[in-house]
């Protein structure tokens, strides 16, 4: 009887290491959803395609009056990303509390995914002079990202357990940059190719914009069949977005440790997300590149994005999460030094940089979200991914703002790139000064070895 109750126990554990597994390879898929958008989107076609529709709106001196304010159209993109964050930061602690109350995760998930997917199609629709159409759909797409994506990332101290949560979570973001890079090969195709498809030069930027809506729209279906809810942790409660807000950051108190990581993150991270949205711009608008040699720059951080996260990955089983974030965040800076000398009209060198941004992308996104998720006290993880992810995806607000002033200011994108290094120095030192190990046992979550 022993031995079948030995055998009875080891099934159940296989059954349910089986079923963890599945719902894992499920959660992937959302990553390969939803990073068409950040890469074919956000990254490369939006900020030029929506920068030219703006030019060609503004007036004499190049400003646009949306709402009777004058914007240098230059700066309309950048400024259009920071508004999504505010529409963002209103609704994602709200979204993320009531999916902790409820349990129902996936239906929010579902309703975010969709709205953002169709926002994006709606892109097609984006020509002439409709520049405020653009922002318009920009600011719900990202804001709609957003939620989506700390409802995501809410999953994942879930589906892994803490010694797994550094794989899982680079796996991902392969999973994601494999799926920007291979749809980009059809981009670059098309847009190469307009001519023979019958396609003018912006027709065939906005059929590139409405397929990524379309593809997060069709494989968002996989992980939304395969992850499960999980029981309710708290009763349901109402609340405004911005008191849910505040109550999230007064929960936070209670772990400072977790709040300096956080903060050190948003920090940080901001830069990335500015770099990430902005780069295509700078190299249109200041370094004379065309639309073909973007793409293929981006195509390259795609691929090299995929080895960065697996190679960063296991740096950090051996060295530690923490210090391999450090260690990427010494390189961002290195990089955007680099990016202000680069000579413009030399595609070599723009190519050499996304070799940079390609080593140290992924990894340093993929283990920053498993560090959080061992700060996270148990039954608050979209909570408080809802505070992590306002800085996530390209939804920074500061970076972006600093970005589109710096040029409004000064006229110049070198100046506007420069100025993000203040990001990764600032980052660096609020990140080297938190005590991760024990900032995991204040949350109440076991401490893994190597972390």
């Amino acid at each position: 009887m022993g031995t079948d109750t030995e055998r009875s126990g080891a099934q159940e554990a296989g059954d349910g290491s089986a079923a963890r597994r599945r719902e894992q390879r499920g959660w992937y898929v959302y990553d390969w959803a939803c990073s068409v958008y950040s890469t074919s989107v956000l990254t490369v076609f939006l900020g030029p395609y929506l920068t030219s529709v703006a030019e060609s709106a503004a007036d004499a001196d190049g400003f646009v009056h949306p709402l009777g304010i004058p914007v240098r159209a230059g700066s309309f993109f950048a400024y259009a990303v920071s508004l999504s964050v505010i529409v963002a930061i209103l609704a994602m602690p709200l979204v993320g509390a009531a999916a902790d109350r409820t349990g129902r995760k996936k239906p929010l998930l579902a309703a975010a995914a969709y709205v953002g997917a169709t926002a994006t199609a709606g892109m097609f629709f984006l020509s002439g002079d409709r520049y405020l159409l653009g922002g318009a759909l920009l600011v719900v797409a990202n804001a709609a990202q957003s939620v989506a994506m700390m409802l995501y990332n809410s999953y994942l101290p879930q589906i892994a357990p803490p010694e797994e949560r550094d794989a899982v979570s680079s796996r991902g973001w392969a999973f994601g940059y494999a799926a920007g890079a291979l749809v980009l090969v059809g981009n670059l195709g098309l847009y190469l190719a307009h001519d023979a498809f019958g396609l003018s030069e912006s027709e065939a930027v906005r059929v590139c914009l409405a397929s990524a809506g379309l593809w997060w729209g069709a494989f968002a279906v996989i992980p939304l069949r395969r992850l499960r809810d999980r029981p309710a942790s708290r009763p349901v409660m109402a609340a405004t977005g911005r008191r849910q807000l505040l109550a999230t950051l007064r929960d936070m108190r209670r772990h400072p440790l977790t709040l300096a990581f956080l903060l050190a993150y948003l920090v940080y991270n901001d830069g990335i997300q500015t770099v990430i949205s902005q780069a295509s711009v700078y190299g249109s608008k200041e370094l004379e590149l065309g639309q073909s040699t973007l793409i293929g720059a981006v195509l390259l951080v795609q691929v090299l994005a995929v080895a960065g996260a697996l190679a960063l990955g296991r740096l950090a089983r051996r060295y530690g999460a923490k210090r391999t974030v450090l260690g990427s965040l010494v390189a961002w800076t290195v990089i955007l030094a680099t990016g202000y000398f680069l000579p413009a009209g030399e595609p070599v060198w723009f190519f050499a940089l996304a070799v940079g941004i390609g080593l140290v992308l992924g990894g340093s996104q993929a283990l920053s979200r498993s560090l959080f998720s061992h700060l996270v006290p148990p039954g608050k993880e979209a909570e408080y991914f809802s505070a992590y992810e306002l800085s996530d995806r390209g939804m920074s607000w500061l970076g972006p703002l600093l970005f589109g002033l710096t040029y409004q200011l000064t006229g110049s994108y070198r100046d506007a790139i420069i100025s993000l290094v203040a990001f990764f120095l600032l980052g660096f030192l609020l990140l080297a000064r938190v005590p991760v190990r024990r900032a995991i046992g204040d949350a109440g979550n076991p401490v893994p070895e190597r972390i």
